[in-house]
């Protein structure tokens, strides 16, 4: 049975790696690395998943030649910009599809941190409105020795203040689970549990877990019972290799396909971006994402 999944997965890989890369190839033979965007082929057709692609990883491309990228490949938007990336974002006809706000490590579940926190989001939510992208991001921030359970209080305390205003402007605060084992020491939200009893108790549509696959690989596993089990806490998804966050294929353990069928048979109808870091030539490892990711 092992060698059988093996077998397939490795024959998937490669047919999808044979096409990447002779597409990868063909744009790479023009000078000093300049991408030949007439070449770029379209991978994403089915439209079950909308992809997206975290501009900071891919950081030998400016933010025109991401979102030209992006827009040739079929993915819809790009992710983690700020206001002063939505208009060149906008220019291509893509969207942005997760916001920046307040610090990662100063964040709901301290107090201290709540007025400089909500003043942050209040900001972001009005721009995001305005420019009729979906959702903020939104951190738990770094425990320093608060419990578990009275950082639950501090982070409902805060988003309760600012929910009525992501409702009235229709855009979702999302809450991104980290991992505090490898790369976020001390970070609060790294458990699924968490987030969902801070949503449950906030109580609002806008208020959403952004659920981070490889993150949440590192702290649980169980990645597929997860995404069917707490569907209606998850506002965004972002995928990675583990270990590495490097390239998602069969150099690391998660197995990208199925957990994109997984969300996509829960009727999720936000966004999946790829947030990963390419060893390889960028636009070979993207577009084996993209391919991989369209089920």
């Amino acid at each position: 049975m092992s060698s059988n999944r093996l077998t397939r997965r490795s024959m998937i890989r490669n047919t999808s790696l044979l096409a990447a890369g002779t597409l990868a190839a063909r744009l790479t033979g023009t000078a000093a690395g300049a991408i030949d965007m007439d070449k770029i082929e379209t991978v994403c057709t089915k439209g079950r998943i909308n992809q997206s692609v975290s501009k900071w990883c891919f950081g030998k491309w400016s933010l025109d030649e991401t979102c030209q990228v992006a827009k040739k490949l079929g993915l819809k938007a790009i992710d983690l910009l700020g206001p002063g990336d939505f208009a060149t974002v906008k220019k291509y006809g893509l969207v942005v599809s997760m916001v920046n706000s307040h610090s990662l490590t100063n964040g709901l579940a301290d107090k201290k941190f709540h007025a400089e926190c909500l003043a942050k989001l209040q900001e972001t939510i009005d721009a995001t409105s305005e420019a009729g992208f979906p959702n903020v991001i939104s951190f738990s921030g770094n425990r320093r020795g608060i419990p578990d359970d009275v950082g639950i209080e501090n982070a409902v305390e805060a988003l309760k203040k600012i929910a009525g205003h992501a409702e009235k402007k229709n855009v979702t605060i999302c809450l991104e689970y980290l991992n505090s084992k490898v790369n976020h020491k001390d970070y609060m939200l790294d458990n699924t549990a968490w987030g969902v009893e801070v949503c449950k108790r906030v109580g609002s549509e806008r208020v959403k877990i952004l659920y981070d696959i490889y993150h949440a690989q590192i702290m649980e596993g169980d990645i597929i019972r997860t995404i069917r089990d707490y569907k209606d806490y998850m506002g965004h998804y972002h995928t990675g290799g583990n270990p590495g966050r490097n390239e998602i294929d069969d150099t690391q353990e998660l197995y990208y396909p199925a957990i994109m069928k997984a969300i996509a048979d829960t009727g999720f109808k936000g966004y999946v971006a790829h947030e990963f870091i390419p060893k390889r030539d960028p636009l070979e490892s993207l577009t084996y994402a993209a391919r991989i990711c369209d089920v």
